[in-house]
């Protein structure tokens, strides 16, 4: 870093906030059902995590299913893949799409069966699928078919 970043980055650092603005000031209609959720101890997500999910959803008008995850590209196009009636992943549906985009034998790939596991498996193989989604640029699913990821979506998600 240059000498003269440095000093701006440090000014930014030490400027003092006069009035800060949270995401509890904004009045959202959180569902009550996620909202009971997120508030369960011992989860591996932090709670502010969940709440900030939960609240931009909301304040965009989407529903329980949206509440529940950061409701990108790749969030919505899982849910009309693997969630079932009661707005819960399919294991088997999530890891079908898995497997189609290259990601062998992901339930003994992830093999960690203790409490919460699926949770723990539906984010760790969406980070990997977030990955190989971007670099390909496409989303397989188990049927054969192949969805083109939006070109912002990509760009966010290449490193």
């Amino acid at each position: 870093m240059t000498k003269k970043r440095k000093i701006v980055a440090e000014e930014i650092v030490a400027t003092p906030v006069t009035e800060e603005i949270t995401l509890a000031d904004v009045a959202v209609a959180i569902d009550e059902e996620v909202a009971t959720d997120n508030a369960k101890p011992a989860s591996v997500v932090r709670p502010l995590y969940k709440h900030r999910y939960a609240e931009r959803a909301a304040a965009s008008g989407l529903g329980k299913r949206a509440q529940r995850s950061c409701w990108d590209w790749l969030a919505e196009t899982l849910a009309g893949e693997c969630l079932d009636d009661k707005s819960r992943i399919s294991i088997a549906k999530f890891a079908a799409v898995l497997e189609a985009n290259g990601i062998a034998d992901p339930l003994t790939r992830w093999p960690n069966r203790a409490k919460g596991w699926e949770g723990r498996f539906r984010m760790t193989g969406r980070l990997a699928l977030q990955r190989i989604v971007a670099e390909a640029g496409v989303l397989k699913t188990p049927d054969g078919e192949t969805l083109e990821a939006p070109r912002d979506w990509i760009a966010k998600h290449s490193h």
